[in-house]
């Protein structure tokens, strides 16, 4: 090919493509440069095609020249489409942010579920009350922690001063694993964890899932949600438990409440007792949920067994504690006078629109 330039003219085309390149403002720009210069026809592939028809001595210096180009001017292109769309990426995050936070009709007011064919999410009133917990809980000075699901034998039972021929461990109250490991009947095990990588005093929840074998009926379910308080220090008493327990159930309820406590046994606490609240659904007068008691047995409670303290590593000459243990779901259905809790897995979403007023956008 007659037309084919030496090197130097190679050199200039190369200059040329570079600063078109540099100059595009949009990413198809560069992509139509790509197919101008780069492509089959394109201006550099021209000088390649025609290589053959130079002299002798001039194809290896031009040869070498439009390779190089090619090489410079692909990069170029793929440099520059990477900072325009990085800019373009920018730009949009900057336009089209999003608060996942705010509700929908404070960032898109206009989009109504009318218009955009899709209906509001809405928070389940157990998640709800788990949030309005854990900030109570930090409210009151409480650390909020969480714990695995899967936990081992020791952790769930024996560190907690549970016996081996204890009742919980059988297979109708625990669902075991085939590597022997366990889906966690309580949350008590986070205590153990906390307290053997922290030093006293402690003062922290946890709250989360739980599994167990249970009879279903109004106020029983196999998977629930508890909250765990864990509180060790110096000269702990009752009375520290007493108070703790009343101002969180206080500011669950948003109003004064009637409770009793009844001595119990649990063998991580001694002693034991189990705190009981006038059932909220029926007002005492006797319902399912309370069993026509008028008393719904709301949380577990004690003062730590000198055994578990020393399983988290902590002397019970030195130190002392209390710890309890209630139900999310339970306190759920006492703060929206729900009646049965199995409405919270049956996803029946005519139960859940009844609390719009936890919508998230």
């Amino acid at each position: 090919m007659s037309g084919t330039p030496p090197s130097g003219s190679v050199e200039a085309l190369r200059a040329e493509a570079l600063a078109a390149v540099e100059a595009a403002t949009t990413a198809e720009a560069v992509e139509a440069l790509r197919s101008a210069w780069l492509g089959r026809s394109g201006r550099l592939q021209d000088v390649l095609r025609g290589i053959g028809a130079l002299p002798p001595e001039q194809r290896g210096p031009v040869g070498k020249a439009a390779n190089e180009a090619k090489g410079a001017v692909e990069a170029a292109i793929d440099v520059r489409l990477a900072a325009l769309r990085s800019a373009h990426e920018g730009a949009l995050a900057d336009r089209e942010w999003v608060d996942p936070t705010m509700p929908l009709a404070a960032v898109a007011p206009a989009a109504a579920p009318a218009a955009t064919g899709r209906g509001l999410g809405l928070v389940h009133p157990v998640s709800g009350m788990r949030r309005e917990l854990e900030d109570i809980c930090l409210s009151m000075g409480l650390e909020v922690l969480d714990g695995p699901w899967v936990e081992d034998e020791w952790h769930n039972f024996e560190a907690l001063n549970i016996p081996r021929d204890h009742p919980a461990r059988d297979s109708h109250d625990t669902t075991w694993l085939e590597d022997g490991n366990l889906l966690r009947t309580h949350t008590s095990p986070v205590q153990i964890r906390t307290m053997a990588t922290r030093k006293p005093p402690i003062r922290a929840v946890a709250v989360g899932r739980v599994f167990r074998h249970e009879a279903l009926d109004a106020s029983h379910e196999n998977t629930f949600h508890q909250l765990e308080g864990i509180f060790v220090d110096r000269d702990v008493h009752v009375g520290h438990l007493v108070s703790t327990l009343r101002t969180l159930l206080g500011e669950v309820f948003r109003r004064d409440v009637e409770v009793r406590l009844r001595p119990s046994f649990f063998p991580f606490t001694e002693p034991s007792f189990e705190l009981d609240v006038r059932c909220l659904v029926c007002g005492g007068t006797g319902c399912a949920v309370c069993k026509r008691t008028g008393w719904v047995e709301l949380l577990g409670c004690g003062l730590i067994h000198p055994n578990v303290l020393r399983a988290g590593g902590i002397d019970p000459a030195t130190w002392s504690g209390f710890a309890f243990g209630l139900g999310v779901d339970r306190l759920t259905m006492m703060r929206h006078g729900i009646e049965d809790i199995r409405h919270f897995a049956a996803g029946d979403l005519r139960f859940l629109r009844q609390f719009a007023g936890g919508l998230v956008g």
